[in-house]
């Protein structure tokens, strides 16, 4: 179970991020399995994956900014 809302929660993600920064999905969605957010996330420990999509996605677009 957990892990297919993990599959859920990263499309919704990559397709956000592909809208926010007008690209394909083929591309959000190597940007966001390269970030180290992404590996936050996988971590079921780490309580990430409780956070929303859009709280996600700041974080990806704050990894990318530096």
């Amino acid at each position: 179970m957990r892990d297919q809302v993990l599959w859920r929660k990263t499309g919704r993600i990559a397709a956000l991020l592909a809208d926010r920064l007008d690209i394909d999905a083929e591309r959000a969605l190597d940007i966001l399995y390269n970030s180290r957010t992404y590996a936050l996330l996988s971590n079921p420990d780490s309580g990430l994956q409780l956070q929303s999509d859009q709280y996600i996605l700041a974080d990806i677009l704050k990894e990318l900014e530096e």
